[in-house]
């Protein structure tokens, strides 16, 4: 009996995988598996049939930024100053040293990631330098990869950022952003 407790016990555990979609302009009635027969959604049908279905949720604000912050952190944005949507040029607006959720997934054993728009910010106060190592990120919050955009598609620079580094990035054309300004080829490169 001990050697086949002590067998029970060395088991691993299956967590069960946890899939948060937050996105932005996506109502109730948009789902196929809520109720809607316009767009037919079966790949998210599925993942709702074999997951949790929530029919009573709702958001700290109805726009991106702010209710991002609330789910990622726990806190009430519009209690904080600067987390209304972000301008492109944001430093990142969660503090690293946050309890997030991302970070309590992690030590309950899980790996994170997000994926998709992120809006919440880059680098620190003197800007983000798109063409060296961006940070902090995702990755100083909580999350052990990212795969994003910055922000939305309409705010430069609009490139996919993999965990600290914009995607393909051609040296020998390096990334000039500036939302004071004019860029121009004279224009210094990097900090936004």
């Amino acid at each position: 009996l001990a050697a086949l407790s002590h067998a029970v016990a060395q088991q691993s555990v299956m967590k069960p995988n946890i899939i948060l979609i937050y996105t932005d302009d996506l109502a109730y009635g948009d789902l196929t598996c809520y109720g809607t027969s316009v767009v037919p959604t079966p790949n998210i049908d599925q993942l709702a049939k074999n997951g949790v279905r929530y029919t009573n949720a709702h958001a700290t604000s109805a726009t991106c930024t702010p209710s991002r912050f609330s789910l990622l952190t726990g806190k009430y944005a519009w209690r904080k100053e600067g987390t209304g949507i972000a301008p492109g040029d944001a430093s990142l607006i969660i503090p690293t040293n946050t309890v997030t959720l991302p970070k309590m997934l992690q030590t309950a054993g899980y790996n994170t990631a997000v994926v998709g728009k992120w809006h919440l910010g880059l680098g620190d106060a003197s800007g983000v330098n798109w063409n060296g190592k961006i940070t902090p990120g995702p990755l100083e919050i909580g999350f052990n990869y990212s795969f994003l955009i910055p922000a939305t598609g309409d705010r430069v620079p609009c490139v996919f950022v993999e965990n600290h580094e914009v995607l393909n990035l051609d040296k020998n054309d390096p990334i000039a952003v500036s939302y004071t300004g004019p860029v121009d080829a004279t224009a210094p490169t990097g900090k936004s």
